[in-house]
C-alpha cells in the first residue's frame, strides 16, 4: 500500500484517511437517506432495488452486507429469508440501522462492527457478499477485495454498488456541477455539514473507473467479473465469482 491515499481531493497517510472517513460518517449517520436523497436526487433508492434484484438472494443463503450499517441493503435482502449478517467499521452508522429495524418490526438480522479490510470471519463462511456505495471510503481498496474473497465458499458471488464516471454526453457535465456546488451547499442547510456532503461528492471523483475496478476485483481472485453501468456509469453494479 502506498505512504498516501486519497481522502477526496487531498492525499493523506491511512490513518488519517481511516479516522476521518469515520468522522464523516459518525456526523451523516442520523441523516443517511438524506445524504443519499442529495446526491442521488433520490434515486439510490431505484437502485438498490436493482441491486438487490441482482443479488437474487436464496433463502439458504448466508450474506455478508458489508458497509451495511443503517440496514438499507440487508432490509430488502431480507425479503428473501437469507440469513444476513450486516458489518459495518462505524458504530453510530450500526446504532441507526438497529433502530430502523426495531422500528419496521425486521428480526433476526446480525449486527456487527468489522473493518472491511481485517475480517474476524472464517473462511468460506458466506455465499455472497455486498457492499453498496462503501468500498470507496475504504483505506486499502485491494485489501477489502481479498477479504472479500476468502470469506466466500467456492461459488460465492460478490457484488458491489458504485458511484462511478456517467459516459452519457452532456449529462456528465451537469452532474458534476450538480454534485460539487449544490450538494454541499444541500449539506450545509440539511444537515449543518458542507465539509461531509463535499468529501463524500469528492470521493467519487477520486475512484476508480469502472475498467480498472473491475480489474482491481479480478486481481483479488474473482471470475467472471461484470460491470452493469446504471445512468451511463453514472452509478455501476459490479459482480464476481469465487470458485
Amino acid at each position: 500500500m502506498s505512504e498516501t491515499v486519497s481522502f477526496g481531493y487531498e492525499d493523506v497517510t491511512p490513518a488519517e484517511k481511516t479516522a476521518r472517513v469515520g468522522g464523516v460518517f459518525t456526523n451523516v449517520a442520523a441523516r443517511y437517506d438524506l445524504m443519499n436523497d442529495a446526491m442521488s436526487g433520490g434515486m439510490h433508492r431505484l437502485w438498490k432495488d436493482r441491486f438487490v434484484r441482482r443479488v437474487k438472494p436464496r433463502r439458504t443463503d448466508q450474506i455478508l452486507d458489508m458497509a451495511g450499517g443503517t440496514g438499507d441493503i440487508a432490509f430488502r435482502l431480507a425479503e428473501s429469508g437469507a440469513s444476513i449478517t450486516v458489518a459495518d467499521i462505524n458504530p453510530a452508522m450500526l446504532d441507526v440501522g438497529m433502530k430502523r429495524a426495531q422500528e419496521r418490526g425486521i428480526d433476526g438480522l446480525v449486527w456487527t462492527e468489522a473493518n472491511a479490510e481485517t475480517l474476524t470471519f472464517p473462511d468460506r463462511f458466506f455465499d455472497a457478499y455486498t457492499i453498496a456505495f462503501g468500498i470507496r471510503n475504504v483505506t486499502d481498496i485491494p485489501k477489502a477485495l481479498r477479504e472479500a474473497h476468502r470469506v466466500l465458499r467456492r461459488g460465492g458471488r460478490f457484488f458491489c454498488l458504485e458511484f462511478s464516471t456517467t459516459q452519457w454526453p452532456g449529462f456528465a457535465e451537469v452532474y458534476d456541477s450538480y454534485s460539487h456546488k449544490l450538494v454541499p451547499r444541500l449539506g450545509q442547510l440539511l444537515a449543518n455539514d458542507a465539509d461531509s456532503y463535499r468529501y463524500l461528492i469528492e470521493s467519487i471523483r477520486r475512484f476508480p473507473d469502472m475498467p480498472t475496478f473491475e480489474r482491481m476485483i479480478r486481481d483479488a481472485g474473482f471470475i467472471e467479473t461484470k460491470v452493469e453501468p446504471i445512468m451511463g456509469g453514472l452509478v455501476a453494479i459490479h459482480s464476481g465469482w469465487k470458485i
